[in-house]
């Protein structure tokens, strides 16, 4: 009886995905928890909610063993992973006015659970006739936003190309002209206007008598680039912009391998590839 019992079970148990690893990222106006899983993950995601909880129950996932988290953020303030009986449960506590949203990766390796402000008041109407009942199944969508994404990554490095070596021209043209001076490497930094925004030179360092590296800033983000034989745009921050000198300097070390392939004059094409590849993960 006890291994008609064990066979019954082998399915189930061959079919569920364990869960492999967790990971946290408060954003301004969201939380995302991304959750990876060792083999595809097609189980039923499912949710209850109450004034202070949302319990997420994912059919199919294990997990070795119970896992909690606390957090100062507006959307998420616990988050506690406990494996149960052909299940795994986790309880968020977060406060009333937040809700919770499921969706896989293309590859069902990944799920990502994002706690955000509740929709608009047209949305919340229709929302709560769906959830009326203590327990309701949670729709997960097979985006393709990966692929979206590396399309929008892929244009914004284009465009930096185009602007780039417009700046390049320009410096190129300016150097034939008697008493020359550089009016994008001053030394005092001063910002200068491109289309309509000021542009403002954070940081720069020589790497060598063609090549320097510069951190600009634009508008609201930060953007470091390669400007000499070869104009390329690194990186670009907006939280985590560096604020001293050290910080510069740290960014230029951690890169040191990258700034090297591309002063020996790596082909262009593949290095936005990979650099699209990277940033395309990036929350």
């Amino acid at each position: 009886m006890i291994k008609l019992l064990f066979i019954l079970l082998i399915p189930f148990v061959l079919h569920a995905s364990k869960i492999l690893s967790y990971n946290i990222y408060d954003r301004t106006d969201r939380v995302d928890v991304m959750i990876t899983f060792d083999a595809p993950y097609n189980g039923v995601i499912k949710q209850s909610v109450s004034a202070s909880n949302i319990i997420i129950k994912l059919e199919g996932a294990t997990i070795e063993a119970s896992k909690s988290k606390e957090l100062s953020s507006k959307f998420l303030n616990s988050l506690v992973i406990t494996p149960m009986d052909g299940y795994t449960q986790m309880v968020a506590s977060v406060p009333p006015s937040v809700v919770l949203k499921a969706s896989k990766t293309s590859d069902s390796y990944g799920l990502r659970l994002r706690f955000t402000n509740e929709a608009p008041a047209k949305e919340n109407s229709a929302n709560e006739q769906t959830t009326a009942s203590s327990l309701s199944s949670l729709p997960t969508k097979q985006g393709d936003e990966l692929s979206s994404s590396y399309y929008i990554v892929v244009g914004i490095l284009i465009i930096g190309i185009v602007v780039l070596f417009l700046l390049n021209k320009r410096i190129a043209q300016n150097k034939e002209k008697p008493n020359y001076k550089s009016w994008l490497f001053k030394e005092n930094k001063e910002a200068f206007s491109a289309a309509g925004e000021n542009v403002t030179i954070r940081f720069q360092k020589n790497i060598n008598e063609q090549n320097s590296v510069v951190m600009l800033d634009f508008a609201e983000q930060s953007y470091l680039v390669v400007m000499g034989t070869n104009n390329v745009l690194l990186d670009k921050f907006t939280d985590n912009k560096p604020v001293t000198q050290d910080d510069f300097e740290t960014i230029l070390q951690n890169r040191r391998k990258e700034l090297t392939e591309f002063i020996e004059e790596k082909e262009p094409l593949q290095i936005y590839k990979e650099k699209a590849a990277g940033i395309m993960y990036e929350a």
